[in-house]
């Protein structure tokens, strides 16, 4: 496991393996430098570092693309695969199982340090002006410029015995406010809610640029009063370095680029959104919620601002909920005793499919229990947890598929899923932007979920073997073939 400490040495990095695309013109931050960053999602282009970027700060740089799909030919998951402390070449799977292992390591509380990088430059009051930094309006109906789309959130609860590390979407509103999504069951939310019973604004601080490793930690469902620094010290096996804020009572990663200080409203009080969303559409509603209230930006030298414009697939957070969302399924459902192999939300389908895949002999493991019943299982365990509500449709399937390649998991279920039958129905809370919900769902924030039992009769009862080149071939055909493939 080898951790990159802060940004410009993941861009190093990233550079060194052809993945980094530097664009030295200026680039104006309104719309252009998101179609930048959206236009190299399709293509599977180096990420965009901009070094000139229209009406901010002299030395402010962005960074689209931070956690996206790679550039590099053969290694798709590299920009995560490396973030997360593995090599450029590792898969999806491989990411999901590490990040899932790691919850059974033994937490490390972050280090305090004295100083940091990001106090170079510590602006209060008036001088904290978000109007600095190259904040980007990201997609056409936006409701203005996003602040935050890939930094964390650092907030505690007034007793201190929780420091939460989160992402949730941040609206620019003028130089000195800003508004963003506090809603059920987001952690944020929780938090807020504790000041606000206490009838106190609650003190926040928006980290910007931090070690690679960070937001996607960040975006993990992890359990309440578990702490996210501790729970990445314990991946790494080693503190990680945090600095106290000026203003606040609260520490941030010491890797931070910029840092973002002050204390939010107890009530909700301004309008956020429309925005376009990871399902891949603009949710056009606007609603009331709280107001970050800027009183003080620490920043280093030629600070870097990372962004995402969300949408349609695949961009950072296709990737970043897919590994974080199914290494927790996965770790939950072999906590349970199941024989799972396997947990996967695909990235093309935003995230609205998840599949598990099960070991061949769960017959033997779960003797008298029928398909039905073990998917039924599964789907309960996944539906009754914080993340739940973002998991609409499951699949659950054998192990001869990876659930990573659109090819096999397309094939699995046009052909192993029933039209009608072998299907698990239930109503719960969902999620109010996911997109295939109607209008009266989405407000009531409660819908219809299925799990589809798509697995294969018993050995010897109607299981048919694959016709391809691995199943319909003896092995010592399909070897003699492989050695003279390219002899001929």
């Amino acid at each position: 496991m080898e951790r990159i400490k802060d940004l410009r040495q993941y861009i190093d990095i990233l550079a060194k393996l052809g993945d980094i695309r530097t664009i030295d013109r200026e680039v104006d931050p309104h719309l252009e430098m998101a179609a930048i960053a959206r236009r190299g999602y399709d293509l599977h282009a180096p990420a965009p570092l901009f070094n000139h970027i229209r009406g901010t700060s002299r030395g402010m740089r962005a960074m689209g693309g931070p956690a996206a799909l790679s550039s590099v030919p053969g290694k798709p998951a590299a920009r995560v695969a490396l973030s997360v402390g593995l090599s450029a070449d590792a898969s999806w799977l491989d990411i999901v199982e590490c990040l899932a292992a790691s919850k059974h390591a033994t937490p490390i509380p972050p280090r305090l340090v004295a100083n940091a990088p990001c106090k170079q430059h510590i602006l209060h009051g008036k001088e904290a002006s978000l109007d600095l930094f190259p904040i980007p309006y990201l997609h056409d109906g936006d409701g203005g410029p996003y602040c935050n789309t890939w930094g964390t959130i650092v907030v505690k609860t007034p007793d201190g015995k929780w420091t939460n590390w989160s992402i949730a979407r941040i609206q620019k509103l003028d130089a000195h406010r800003m508004t963003g999504l506090f809603m059920h069951p987001q952690h944020i939310n929780t938090v807020w809610e504790a000041w606000r019973k206490i009838g106190k604004p609650m003190p926040f601080a928006v980290v910007q640029g931090a070690e690679p490793a960070l937001p996607i930690v960040s975006s993990m469902p992890l359990d309440e009063y578990v702490n996210e620094s501790d729970y990445l010290g314990g991946h790494f096996g080693e503190a990680i370095e945090v600095v106290s804020c000026e203003t606040v009572d609260l520490d941030v990663p010491a890797s931070a680029e910029i840092v973002i200080e002050g204390h939010v409203s107890i009530e909700r009080e301004a309008e956020e959104g429309p925005f376009g969303e990871y399902p891949g559409y603009v949710v056009t509603e606007k609603s009331l919620q709280p107001v970050y209230h800027v009183e003080c930006i620490t920043y280093r030298d030629g600070a870097i601002w990372p962004f995402i414009p969300e949408g349609r697939p695949i961009d950072e957070y296709h990737t970043t909920v897919a590994v974080a969302l199914s290494a927790e399924a996965l770790s939950l459902l072999q906590e349970a005793g199941l024989p799972v192999a396997h947990v996967w939300s695909p990235l093309e389908t935003a995230n609205h499919w998840l599949f598990v895949t099960v070991q061949a002999d769960w017959r033997d493991k779960l003797p008298g229990v029928s398909s039905e019943a073990f998917t039924d299982n599964i789907a309960q365990i996944i539906w009754n947890t914080k993340f739940g509500l973002l998991c609409p449709v499951i699949y659950v399937l054998d192990d001869d598929i990876d659930p990573t390649q659109p090819k096999d998991y397309l094939w699995a279920v046009a052909t192993r899923c029933h039209p009608t039958k072998r299907c698990i129905t239930s109503i719960g809370p969902v999620l109010p932007i996911i997109a295939c919900y109607t209008d009266e769902e989405r407000h009531a924030r409660t819908g219809e979920r299925v799990a589809h039992d798509c697995l294969l009769p018993a050995p010897g009862q109607g299981r048919q073997k694959h016709s391809s080149f691995e199943g319909a071939y003896p092995q010592e055909i399909r070897e003699r073939v492989i050695h003279l493939w390219d002899a001929e």
